[in-house]
């Protein structure tokens, strides 16, 4: 329980309305999007990085621990309270400190909602490539604990290839500034990709400095569709060992595609379609004829059903009508959603679909599968009811047997939502025990006490 003196002096420090013990504060702060809770002793609301640094020392002088939060758009724990910890929301820290058009940067507090970036880019003519599906409304702070990305990752990387600097405050209240202003630069160790990532456990990131690139003229879009799964995923091996590479390219399995049928987003689909290809491209305008000219000469093959293609934005919506549904459908199959974001290398996307529908049949399972085809990077689904307690049971079965064919096929546990609490007893499988040891002696070193968000990343 937080003690009434170090309540006082984070009062003192913040001030008292942004000092919150209430009830209903701690029941709103005590998950994020995983089903289970914890509540917080307290919330804290800071609005400049010398008030995080402030919190920062009064809790290592209590020894309290803090749980940072973006929005709360999480779905593996990242953000769940630790027992007897309190919260720190970078919600009130908004403010875009700084807009440089010529030499294409921003730079941002961790609590600037990403469109809004994404928005300020555009009306210069430039652009920030990562894009989260939550976008709308998850803030930076959190893309940046977590390496987010989405469809466009494929072309042009995640969240860390557009972080040019860092200022933030270790876990022993010190600021530190990571990086540079310049899209070159090698002087010392590069800590600002080692914060990017690291799921707010080394220190509380205060200011980014972000890298911005000229926007596309145009995007055409491509959806295509297959009789199966095994030609879906030939295609996109073709597609990417071809010299246009799309900025999207998206799959969607049988099941996805049956979970969007009640909607009616999928009824002009063509009959015998078992996956669904999303493809785009972006560039010069003059130049997308030639780029989907060479993606649909990939895409032809076995079991192609149907392409269609739009060149304007009407169209372009049309096309990713079945996509965009997606999301919402799938909730009607179970009440709880278990949501897997693994990567496999992408010439074995075929053979671990093949083992998502195997389990998925011996285990009585819902299991859903779509995401970002182009890195491999798969969104796993497993639709469950909590009340279930046998269901339950096979689910927990058939996630770690997912996880462990993903390595033995040579992946990642997770390529976007990070590991939080939900994947950490897993890590041991991934990372051999002298480069998990180093990275624990990298967590010691930034944060001695251990106080920022534990229970996160690694196991016990």
């Amino acid at each position: 329980m937080l003690s009434d003196r170090a309540l006082a002096a984070f009062r003192t420090a913040l001030g008292v309305d942004r000092v919150l013990d209430d009830d209903a504060t701690r029941a709103l702060y005590a998950s994020d999007e995983t089903p289970r809770r914890i509540e917080p002793d307290a919330v804290l609301f800071p609005t400049s990085h010398d008030e995080v640094a402030a919190l920062m020392r009064i809790a290592f002088e209590h020894r309290i621990a803090l749980t940072p939060r973006g929005a709360g758009s999480g779905n593996v724990g990242g953000a769940l309270p630790a027992p007897g910890s309190v919260v720190v929301s970078f919600e009130c820290m908004r403010r875009v400190l700084e807009f440089d058009p010529a030499n294409r940067i921003i730079v941002v507090e961790p609590g600037v909602v990403t469109e809004e970036i994404e928005r300020i880019a555009r009306s210069a003519g430039l652009f920030y490539p990562p894009d989260p599906g939550s976008n709308a409304y998850c803030r930076i702070g959190g893309n940046l604990a977590m390496n987010a990305a989405g469809p466009r990752a494929v072309k042009y990387g995640v969240t860390r290839d557009y972080v040019l600097g860092l200022r933030a405050v270790t876990g022993s209240g010190e600021e530190i500034r990571t990086g540079c202003r310049t899209t070159k630069g090698v002087t010392g160790y590069d800590l600002t990709r080692l914060l990017v990532g690291s799921e707010g456990t080394l220190a509380l990131i205060t200011e980014a400095t972000l890298k911005l690139l000229p926007a596309p003229e145009a995007v055409a879009t491509l959806r295509v569709c297959f009789a199966d799964n095994h030609d879906a995923l030939a295609a996109v091996s073709r597609v990417m060992r071809q010299s246009v590479v799309p900025c999207a390219l998206e799959f969607m399995d049988q099941r996805a595609i049956d979970a969007i049928r009640p909607t009616g987003a999928a009824d002009d689909l063509p009959p015998g379609t078992r996956a669904l290809l999303m493809v785009e491209a972006d560039g010069a305008a003059a130049d997308l004829p030639r780029q989907i000219a060479a993606l649909e000469q990939a895409l032809a093959g076995s079991g192609l059903l149907e392409m269609k293609s739009g060149f304007d934005r009407a169209a372009i919506a049309r096309l990713w009508a079945a996509r965009k549904s997606l999301s919402h459908a799938v909730k009607r199959i179970a009440p709880l959603k278990i949501n897997e974001d693994v990567v496999v290398p992408v010439s074995a996307l075929a053979d671990f679909v093949d083992f998502l529908d195997h389990t998925a049949e011996a285990q009585h399972l819902s299991i859903v599968s779509f995401g970002h085809a182009g890195n491999g990077n798969l969104h796993v689904n497993l639709m469950v009811h909590p009340d279930d307690d046998d269901e339950m049971a096979r689910a927990h079965m058939a996630l770690e047997a997912i996880m462990l064919r993903v390595l033995a096929l040579g992946g990642t546990l997770s390529g976007e939502h990070g590991i939080g609490t939900e994947k950490r007893r897993f890590v041991p499988l991934e990372i051999d025990p002298p480069t998990l040891g180093l990275m624990q002696a990298i967590k010691r070193q930034f944060d001695p006490h251990g106080l920022l968000n534990p229970g996160k990343l690694f196991p016990d």
